[in-house]
This record gives C-alpha cells, structure tokens and sequence, in this order.
C-alpha cells in the first residue's frame, strides 16, 4: 500500500477563516477570525487524502499583504519545502490579493513540490459556503503526483488554475476565478485530472530566488482614464524604480501624458504599458512607439502581476531589452 503524502497546511486568514453570525451572512460576516485548525476540523474527509500537519503563519485579509508579507510567505515556503518530510503545500490565503501571492510564489519558489493557494468566496458559516469543498480540492491537489513539476497552483470552485493566468473576476459570485485561456484541469471527487499545461516559464526555469532577498524595489501603479491630471501621474512615479501604466484599450497614453511619462523614463524610471481591459496582448510599438520612448509592454499580463514581475527583475539590475524579454516568457 502506497504510503500518504505529507502535506503542510499554511494558514494566513482570509474568508476562508471568517465567521457570519447566521448561515445568511454570505457577505456580512469577520474576516480571518479562525485559526487554521479550526478551519481544517471542517474537513475531516481530507485525512484520507494525506498526513496533515498545519501552522499559523498570519492573520489577516490579503487587501493588507504587501511586499513584506509576500516574502514571509515565500520564504516560510521555500524553507518548507526543502524538507524532505514534506510533499506539498496548501496556503490559505483570502481571495482579494491571492493571484499575487500565488504569481509570486510561481516567480521565485525552487521546488517541483506542489504548492497549492487557495481561498473561498463565502466564510466557512455561511449556507452552501465554498470554503470546505475549496480547501479539500486544494489538498487533493497538492497531495497528488500529477501536481508536481508545474508551478504554483490556485484552486477554486473545482478548477485548477495556473498562478501566472488566474485572476479575481467577480467581486461576489462563487465562481470568481477564471484564467483567459482556461483551467488546467478539475478536481473531481477528490481526484484532479489535468488537460493542459503551464506554457511559461516558472519555479525552476525563473533566474529569481528568495535566498538573500530583503526587499523589492518600488513598483507603483497608475490607472489611466481621460480626466487623469499629468501632476497626479508624475507624483505616482516620482520615487518609483518602475511605473505600471494601466491604459485604455491597447494600454493606451493620452496625448497630454505622454510627456509625463517621456520624462519618467529619461529619469530612469521602467514605465511599462499595461491594459484595464483586463484580457488581450498590449501590443507593442502600435499607438504608442514604445521603442522610440524607451517604454515596456505586459504582454498579456494584468497590472497587479506585472507589478511583482517588473519589481524582481529589477532586483537583477536588468536594462529594458530584458526586462521586456522577461514580460514575454514569465
């Protein structure tokens, strides 16, 4: 008899630990109120699936995790999975921020360990809460073989989701999660069968590590609309190392920004075009010559994890021509 896998269960709050006061309560309830534990005794099912150990590691709700989170995060991780008593980890982690957490785990962590991010819509109290479901499908994930060697995972919903695609869709409904081009598989009864595969590079193949890395550089965002006033930009970008210009359609610049963002990048600073679309390639040297300017483009990534991709390739120091290679295999 094949012996079960240990699997390490991380928790750092979310909805996925909150409590309603009734089974009504989908969105009025406290968020990260249960210790991981409490939220595992929910899913006593998850035993047969591997040997569970937990830890507390934060919290909180993931709208406050910044920089230093993330690295605690990846660093806890990365420690864990060095050990050779354990298979894989689950993080649980709340919904609003998790595809960054997930990306950046994707970017840095050097293991072909499964780790699993996962979180749920409605608390653990409500009536027909995805928390339970959610977490037992993450722990099949990462207790699995077929998980191994692909990267960082999201699991919501049934769906199993490649951190580099997946993002946050629908501020309310259960199935909030989708990745453009679709899911890498489904969990079903406890089995996750895979159809597709990561295309990009990740874990392994990434030059990032989180060995010796105190910080990240500052890497600020702007979100550009007709009325944005060229002084508001120019403050977002003047202590920033790189500046993620969230424009319309194409990632677009009105024309009285253009010289704000000329000028942050004459003063070093990596603006990088992204779109508010939210879906779609920004094409690059099409409306805007961004060669000529001396400006990025996400390919098709969505600001928030351009942002963490932009901030670790500057840890390395790299000019634009590979920051931008790192924008279309990353």
């Amino acid at each position: 008899m094949t012996a079960k896998p240990n699997i390490l269960v991380i928790g750092t709050g979310g909805t996925i630990a909150g409590r309603g006061k009734a089974a009504v309560n989908t969105s009025a309830y406290l968020c990260s109120v249960l210790g991981i534990d409490e939220v595992l005794d929910t899913i006593p099912q998850a035993l047969a699936l591997a040997n569970l150990r937990s830890e507390q590691l934060l919290q909180t709700g993931s709208e406050n995790f910044n920089n230093e989170h993330l690295l605690a995060i990846g660093k806890r991780v990365a420690n864990v999975l060095a050990r050779q008593d354990v298979d894989g980890v689950v993080i649980t982690h709340g919904t609003d921020t998790i595809e960054e957490t997930a990306y950046f785990l994707h970017l840095t962590l050097k293991s072909v360990k499964p780790v699993v991010v996962v979180g749920s819509m409605r608390p653990p109290s409500a009536m027909s809460s995805d928390a339970a479901l959610n977490l037992y499908d993450a722990i099949a994930v990462a207790a699995h073989p077929s998980s191994r060697g692909i990267g960082t995972l999201v699991v919501a919903n049934s769906e199993i989701h490649t951190a580099r695609d997946v993002v946050k869709s629908n501020s309310f409904k259960l199935e909030a999660f989708r990745s453009p081009y679709g899911a890498l598989g489904y969990v079903i009864e406890g089995v996750p069968r895979y159809y597709r595969r990561p295309s990009r590079a990740h874990t392994l193949d990434t030059p990032w590590s989180l060995d010796g890395l105190a910080g990240l550089p500052k890497v600020d965002i702007a979100y550009g609309y007709g009325a944005l006033e060229s002084d508001a930009l120019a403050s977002i970008a003047a202590n920033a190392r790189g500046l993620i210009f969230v424009g319309t359609g194409n990632g677009n610049v009105a024309s009285h920004l253009l010289s704000t963002l000329r000028e942050a990048a004459r003063r070093g600073v990596h603006v990088v075009r992204a779109s508010r679309t939210g879906n779609g390639i920004v094409l690059r040297n099409g409306t805007q010559p961004d060669d000529e300017y001396g400006w990025l483009t996400v390919d098709d990534q969505v600001p928030q994890k351009a942002r963490l991709l932009l901030a670790l390739a500057l840890t390395q120091g790299c000019d634009t021509n590979t920051l931008q290679a790192a924008f279309e295999r990353y």
